[in-house]
């Protein structure tokens, strides 16, 4: 039987090339995405190509949304046994804590993390049950260690906080798994230019980080609780 994935956020970007690079290695997998019209284009897109690539819509603003794909996975898709959280937005991307505004902040936790959450509670039992991984992508500016340390980590406190916030989701959720062979971990691929950062320039290929979160994903090995970058262990 075909391993099952869902990837969120994934009809472009790094979601698109995890989803892609899982495909070659024979996963089914499930592309989630808020927009049904590019979400089933980038599912055709991967279909050509040969992949078992299928469309699930997700808008992880949206509790209705998130409860409907968290069914219709639970239900046609029982065997899932990797769950990629890689859906995410960059708020305002605030300069600094003193000119963040409430609103954006909220906007960010809205997606970062709570929507995370809700899908996380939702397909939780069936990952354990199944045995199987959970990666919650994450980013450089998550780690307080980091942000304390790097002279030139962007200072911006919506996105940074709500990311932060999903890192200690991550924990939690490990803890409830320390005695199974389910596991749940935090990845961050690093700086890397996508649309969330208005492609700047400098930055890793998509399919370079893509390939990072997939690595850790398929080795075999047991991360539960890590938080991890190109290089391993990274500072919470």
């Amino acid at each position: 039987m075909k391993k099952v994935a869902f990837v969120t956020g994934a009809n472009k970007g790094i979601g698109f090339e995890i989803v892609k690079q899982l495909g070659e290695k024979g996963w089914t997998v499930l592309l989630g995405a808020r927009h049904q019209e590019r979400g089933e284009a980038a599912v055709s897109e991967l279909k050509s190509q040969g992949l078992d690539v299928r469309f699930i819509e997700i808008d992880l603003s949206d509790l209705e949304s998130i409860a409907k794909a968290a069914e219709t996975v639970k239900e046609s898709y029982s065997g899932l046994t990797l769950l990629i959280n890689n859906a995410g937005m960059p708020g305002s991307f605030s300069s600094s804590f003193t000119v963040t505004k409430e609103g954006d902040l909220r906007n960010a936790f809205e997606v970062n993390f709570f929507g995370t959450f809700r899908l996380n509670q939702h397909l939780f039992p069936l990952i354990k049950n199944n045995e199987g991984t959970i990666i919650n992508v994450s980013t450089d500016m998550a780690s307080l260690n980091h942000m304390q340390s790097f002279e030139f980590a962007p200072n911006a406190f919506d996105y940074n906080a709500s990311k932060t916030a999903n890192n200690a989701m991550t924990v939690s959720m490990a803890l409830e798994l320390k005695d199974s062979k389910a596991q749940v971990f935090a990845v961050t691929p690093g700086f890397t230019t996508t649309d969330l950062n208005g492609n700047a320039e400098g930055g890793k290929s998509k399919q370079e980080a893509a390939s990072i979160i997939v690595g850790y994903a398929v080795d075999g090995k047991r991360h539960n609780g890590e938080f991890l970058n190109e290089n391993g262990r990274f500072p919470w």
